[in-house]
């Protein structure tokens, strides 16, 4: 894309209330167009009917008859979006958007953002969030060529000389897709993981691809956006990026025209994980008589007799530890009795098995047939 031409000069100097009011994190050019139609903005008291007016600052500038700050510093978030969620501030079916996520996932104080390009309800990973309107709609612009890498699993064969073919791009159903940089990662069997970069970001851009090389995408991740890679970024969290080389990526994408082939390459940049809140540390232990209640004695059941039976003595050499008789080791088999009490029967005690006393068994007794009386 060429470079901004120069300014003319009838032309006042300034830039679209439009673009000044993105800018300033009010919304998006198209929702702020939106908003000067409905009679929402004005200036100066007077309502705006154009999105073309020039202004070089926003001062005076109302919206819902509120004032409108001056803009920010551009800041920009990560965040991992799982699946399941819209990319919208709202949806008319009622379905949850990203910022029913961010709401817990955003420190408190963080200013309005806006989403940097869209993912499908059923595409998670990587999403940019800002606060600039004009940062977001550099990055979203396919004439700035910003790279979105994607990982796709899918079913089906494809070889990697098909998925090299693309790179001189495709036309499917009259829609004209440019260069795209496809490898197979792995497969196994029928199940390919295949990484995908592109450079337009047309609707549904990555599926639609693969659906004509007859693949069946049943998962859909973006890693990158730019140099900034999800890396451990938890899904479902958020984390502003910070540092040299985001600041240095900021600053070439608003502070200077889009040259022409795109911005310049900048430094990789790896997202890692929120760092996590500390925990509080638990108050000290107290010290002293009063650092534990004293146990509640136990109920007593019964009454005096019930509760005299159950008392305790109060040295436990009154009553002494408790002895168990034992018996030397009987004559056969080598074993040990707990005790040499004979043991009782229902009658009495029983006689011993052997020796003097013995019981004697009476003799078993043949059943035999009766013959009947001799003839």
């Amino acid at each position: 894309m060429p470079t901004q031409p120069p300014r003319s000069e009838n032309r006042p100097e300034g830039d679209r209330i439009a673009k000044l009011l993105a800018r300033a994190g009010v919304a998006s050019r198209r929702e702020i167009e939106r908003m000067i139609a409905e009679g929402r903005v004005a200036l100066d008291g007077k309502v705006l009917d154009t999105p073309a007016t020039i202004l070089a600052s926003l001062k005076g500038v109302t919206v819902d008859g509120n004032p409108v700050a001056a803009a920010e510093a551009t800041r920009l978030f990560a965040f991992n979006k799982p699946t399941g969620l819209i990319t919208a501030e709202r949806d008319m079916a009622g379905r949850p958007t990203i910022y029913t996520a961010l709401r817990n996932a955003l420190p408190p104080g963080t200013p309005r953002l806006i989403p940097i390009g869209r993912l499908d309800l059923n595409t998670e990973g990587l999403l940019l969030l800002t606060n600039d309107g004009g940062l977001k709609r550099t990055m979203e612009l396919p004439a700035t060529a910003v790279p979105r890498t994607y990982r796709a699993r899918a079913f089906g064969v494809v070889t990697q000389s098909q998925l090299e073919d693309l790179m001189d791009g495709v036309e499917i159903e009259g829609v004209r897709y440019g260069s795209i940089d496809a490898n197979l990662e792995r497969s196994s069997g029928r199940n390919l993981w295949i990484e995908i970069t592109i450079t337009e970001g047309k609707n549904r851009e990555v599926r639609r691809v693969l659906e004509y090389l007859g693949l069946q995408v049943n998962r859909l991740i973006r890693t990158g956006y730019g140099p900034f890679n999800i890396g451990d970024l938890p899904r479902g969290q958020a984390v502003e990026l910070t540092g040299k080389p985001v600041a240095h990526f900021l600053s070439e994408m608003t502070g200077t025209p889009i040259p022409r082939g795109g911005v310049k390459k900048a430094d990789k940049v790896v997202i890692a994980a929120p760092e996590q809140t500390p925990r509080p540390p638990r108050p000290p232990a107290r010290k002293g008589p009063s650092a534990r209640p004293a146990p509640r004695p136990a109920p007593q059941v019964g009454g005096d007799a019930a509760s005299s039976n159950r008392r305790k003595p109060a040295d436990a050499t009154e009553r002494g530890p408790r002895k168990i008789p034992t018996a030397p080791p009987a004559a056969r088999g080598g074993r040990e009795t707990l005790t040499n009490a004979p043991r009782k029967g229902a009658d009495g005690p029983r006689p011993p098995r052997s020796g003097a006393g013995a019981r004697k068994r009476p003799a078993p007794t043949r059943n035999t047939p009766s013959r009947g009386p001799k003839k």
